[in-house]
């Protein structure tokens, strides 16, 4: 099997292109219209889907076929925000937000644990409350976007907002992946690993989960971006209630494998989401 990094990249790019040039060939000759776009990107979607399809079988075909719908979803939320109506155009600044960060996800677990990496590791359908709470947002966007478009048009500042706040969470999120290494995973671990050590220096000596304050704070910048007033405080309050419970269990399980240790790094160092302070004995 080749290198999943490699099948990542290459996949999410080679979309990233073929929907860039239809999208630039859309502009020249002036096919504004929705419907004709709409079907343009279907076809060249499908199009894409059926040569992997017919190229890579297995573990490969699952891994090509989502790169390129991230790497397409990327390139058309790129053309979405160029040029779409002005309260139209924050969707596609989401939607590339978006596609960015599974296509990460991936990447950056292919590179620190290649061995189990998998389909999963894109956490494209992390659970379905992740997946309805995306969809309530995209409805409530819109719905406003339909009925009050000046809500979309004139704060479209807060967007710009969310973007900084999405990138920050981003790279704190990778970083911390990248710093952990073969410590971090996707899932909490009830029994420790022969290799696994506690991580205490870089990033994670200014917070002890800081690939959950970065998720915490991208997931709150994503809906600053499509400006959905009901959405945020839904957000930020689910967000907050699911990270409070879960780094709750994973502590338990981390005092458990690191005993004083852990004990004498949580006096030290705050969890780094807002009053969640974590299990402590």
């Amino acid at each position: 099997m080749p290198s999943p990094t490699r099948v990542c990249i290459e996949h999410f790019l080679g979309s990233f292109l073929v929907i860039s040039v239809m999208g630039a060939l859309n502009y020249y000759y002036n096919l504004s219209s929705f419907g004709i776009n709409a079907f343009i990107f279907s076809v060249s979607g499908l199009m894409i889907f059926t040569l992997i399809w017919i190229s890579f079988t297995d573990q490969v075909f699952e891994i090509s076929w989502r790169s390129a719908m991230l790497g397409g979803f990327f390139s058309m939320g790129i053309y979405i925000f160029l040029t779409s109506p002005q309260h139209i155009k924050i969707f596609g600044l989401y939607m590339s937000v978006m596609a960015f960060f599974h296509f990460t996800e991936f990447l950056s677990i292919s590179i620190i644990q290649p061995s189990k990496v998998s389909k999963d590791s894109f956490v494209i359908n992390h659970s379905p409350q992740y997946t309805m709470a995306a969809v309530t947002s995209w409805i409530e966007f819109f719905i406003e976007a339909y009925f009050w478009p000046g809500l979309k048009q004139y704060f479209c500042y807060v967007s710009y907002i969310g973007l900084a706040l999405c990138i920050a969470g981003e790279c704190l999120r990778k970083l911390a992946m990248l710093t952990a290494r073969g410590n971090f995973n996707h899932l909490v671990q009830c029994e420790k690993a022969k290799d696994h050590v506690l991580v205490t220096g870089g990033i994670y000596s200014l917070f002890r989960h800081p690939s959950y304050v970065g998720w915490f704070y991208w997931a709150i910048g994503t809906q600053l971006i499509l400006v959905n007033p009901i959405c945020l405080p839904a957000y930020i309050f689910a967000s907050w209630s699911f990270f409070k419970s879960r780094i709750y269990i994973e502590e338990i399980t981390l005092l458990n494998f690191f005993g004083q240790q852990y004990v004498d790094y949580q006096k030290i160092v705050g969890t780094g989401i807002p009053f969640i302070k974590g299990y402590q004995i």
